[in-house]
């Protein structure tokens, strides 16, 4: 059986992969002492803050077309699915458990540890949102799931550039 989901419920799972960004990068800011890190984690925290709010707003904006349900789902299964793939997809518990317990290597190989997972993680978002975007029907809101994709581009750069100026040191 196939599902096509709403726009709704995608901008419900975004920001549910905002609200788990937040807490990864709260936690490995916590995990680091050097103050620059630590304030760039930190800012991607607030960033990821941003994102979930322009979320909540977009989400707020659509249309009752756009929140309609596609499918008799009294149980609110699809919603479930989504949620279990946004917390074991994207900043999985399990990986920041695991990225944490480098901590005591030195910090410029765990704060490389932390960047390479973070850059693949805002990789699995998008990923996520282009999968879900093809299940979007047209009329549904589709379009606005591109929305979500820049949104999340934009912490790659970032990532990268944090990474390729760690590397030069």
């Amino acid at each position: 059986m196939s599902y096509d989901f709403n726009a709704d419920e995608i901008f419900e799972i975004a920001e549910q992969i905002e609200r788990n960004g937040i807490r990864f990068y709260e936690l490995v800011a916590e995990s680091i002492n050097n103050a620059s890190a630590k304030e760039f984690f930190l800012s991607l925290s607030a960033m990821e803050a941003e994102h979930e709010k322009t979320f909540i707003s977009l989400r707020a904006n659509l249309t009752d077309k756009e929140k309609e349900k596609t499918i008799f789902d009294p149980e609110g299964e699809s919603a479930l699915y989504l949620r279990a793939l946004a917390d074991n997809r994207v900043f999985f518990e399990k990986d920041i458990a695991d990225i944490l317990s480098h901590k005591n290597q030195p910090e410029k190989d765990f704060i490389k540890i932390i960047l390479d997972y973070a850059i693949g993680a805002e990789k699995d978002s998008i990923v996520f949102y282009l999968g879900m975007k093809d299940l979007v029907p047209e009329n549904l809101g589709k379009k606005k799931i591109a929305e979500i994709i820049r949104e999340e581009m934009s912490h790659i750069r970032l990532l990268g550039k944090e990474l390729a100026a760690l590397k030069k040191q």
